[in-house]
């Protein structure tokens, strides 16, 4: 998930189980409020309208979109929940499942900043189309359902004994959240095996940024881990660069393993913290290109980088993944990442329930399009699912010895190294 200051949301629209953290400020207050509280239908109206004038697909999934118009208009709607009900029976004909209405509960859930505190089991989920199921996308670290073993890709077949079947995000939403302390059950099909996972629901604030020195056989190596580009991940990843820089570290590793997004401006910040120049990422609307983004010769480091990431790895990971591999800053080591490209916007309507809608899809410098694709790695590293039960079981693991990933980087990177060390002796020698 990335969202921008703005209300922009690049990347499928997940659900953090929990809530998903967004900023408040480019919300769109609606004019329909009074409407709204004389007649209903001026809301499914509101939102027909904005789906007109803001969708990607001008072709509306192939639909008549004014006739679909002139569908719901004609219907009589005794309250909000009638026209709750219309309108997502009216988005259901787009196809898109980012594309989606919150009632003013699901809104509000919606609407919690970005201050980097969740509540709940801190997984983010999508529906599958493939399977009318609902994927996770990915754990996030130090949260309960981290801990629990929970992976990227797996499906979730039931909650509390319900089975999910064609069940929306929403609904999984409400089976989920709950209070702090209380417990629920989610049943997992990880490649063809059932099995239940007791997550007790917490609130966890989270520190986006962990970085260390490693010891290596080319001398200190900086190691920073970024899981989620929340509000904070920008200082502190800026803290860490100098910190790093004033310990004179040989070169960088670069965490992005199961990072499921968070902020656009965090990743373009971050992106420029480690490119001096280039393109860093572009929107494409239903009027073609709208916005690009580059890097602005402000970078803390120009020393070798390496960069994990994984299935786990969506949207802001992405795209800062994606601009460091097409613009040569960075080697790319583990698996192929999660592949979610799509931009939404995020309005509030008239009586305080709101709309995603997707206005766009974002590229990677070169022009890709990685959305269902994912990036490609470098170098493919694959872990083994006892290697990445290991990992998870004992979290103090991740980039040491015992993580097989973190070893590759580490080889590459002081590849890199000793052939910077030997051009500048060679330069020297002149």
């Amino acid at each position: 998930m990335v969202i921008s200051k703005h209300g922009i949301v690049l990347g499928a629209t997940v659900v953090a189980l929990s809530t998903v953290a967004v900023t408040g400020t480019g919300f769109h207050l609606s004019q329909s409020q009074a409407f709204f509280q004389e007649s209903p239908k001026e809301l499914v109206d509101e939102v027909w309208q904005i789906i007109n004038y803001q969708y990607v697909d001008t072709s509306f999934n192939n639909l008549d979109w004014q006739q679909v118009r002139q569908e719901y208009l004609g219907k009589s709607y005794t309250g909000k929940d009638d026209a709750y009900e219309a309108i997502r029976e009216m988005l259901e004909k787009l196809e898109d499942p980012y594309t989606r209405f919150m009632d003013p509960g699901e809104f509000k859930d919606m609407q919690i900043d970005t201050s980097g505190e969740l509540t709940g089991v801190g997984i983010q989920i999508a529906k599958d189309e493939e399977t009318d199921r609902l994927i996770v996308i990915s754990p996030i670290e130090d949260t309960p359902a981290f801990s629990a073993g929970i992976l990227a890709k797996d499906i979730i077949t039931k909650i509390d004994g319900v089975d999910t079947k064609g069940m929306d995000t929403k609904d999984a939403v409400k089976l989920i959240r709950g209070k702090p302390g209380t417990r629920v059950t989610l049943t997992i099909d990880r490649e063809g095996r059932n099995r239940d996972y007791e997550i007790v629901r917490a609130r966890i604030k989270i520190h986006p940024v962990k970085a260390s020195i490693k010891d290596t056989s080319i001398g200190d190596v900086g190691y920073i881990r970024l899981t989620q580009f929340s509000a904070q991940a920008s200082k502190e990843m800026r803290d860490a660069i100098k910190d790093l820089e004033g310990q004179n570290v040989e070169g960088y590793v670069l965490d992005l393993r199961s990072n499921p997004g968070g902020l656009l401006y965090a990743s373009i910040d971050i992106a420029r913290m480690w490119l001096k120049e280039g393109a860093i990422v572009s929107t494409v609307d239903r009027g073609g290109e709208r916005e690009r983004k580059f890097a602005n010769n402000n970078s803390l480091t120009d020393k070798p980088l390496v960069v994990l990431v994984d299935g786990g790895s969506a949207s802001a990971s992405e795209i800062l993944s994606g601009a460091l591999q097409d613009n040569d800053r960075a080697t790319l080591v583990g698996t192929q990442t999660f592949g979610k490209g799509l931009v939404q916007s995020v309005r509030s309507l008239g009586d305080g329930s709101g709309l995603a809608v997707t206005i766009a899809k974002y590229l990677t410098p070169s022009g890709r399009d990685i959305n269902k694709e994912g990036i490609p790695p470098d170098i493919v590293i694959e872990l083994s699912d006892e290697q990445r039960k290991v990992l998870q079981g004992d979290r103090t693991l991740i980039g040491t010895p015992d993580d097989p990933q973190f070893i590759k980087a580490v080889e590459i990177l002081s590849g890199e190294v000793r052939a910077s060390r030997d051009s500048s002796a060679h330069l020297m020698n002149k």
